[in-house]
């Protein structure tokens, strides 16, 4: 059966305040890094999978936007990738 490598990256939507990334972006500033003109702070979820990829991605889809993220609040990116089998 296929495995799949998947990575999931969740951010705050832009309309959303980031006071996490405000956070770092303002202890940034104070260790001397003041060009940095915006940031913010995300989650990447790593996960692998078996099956056939269209089950996968579907079966992934709905557990990015159901259980791995808000989506009232916040942006998903998938990204699947089929692992090559190891030979032996």
């Amino acid at each position: 059966m296929p495995e799949f490598k998947a990575v999931v990256h969740v951010m705050l939507r832009r309309a959303i305040l980031d006071p996490q990334g405000r956070a770092v972006h303002a202890t940034l500033e104070r260790l001397g890094h003041d060009n940095i003109a915006d940031l913010r702070v995300g989650k990447r979820i790593e996960l692998t999978l078996n099956g056939e990829r269209e089950a996968v991605a579907a079966q992934l889809d709905h557990i990015a936007s159901t259980v791995l993220s808000n989506p009232v609040m916040e942006d998903v990116v998938v990204e699947l990738d089929e692992v090559e089998p190891a030979h032996a």
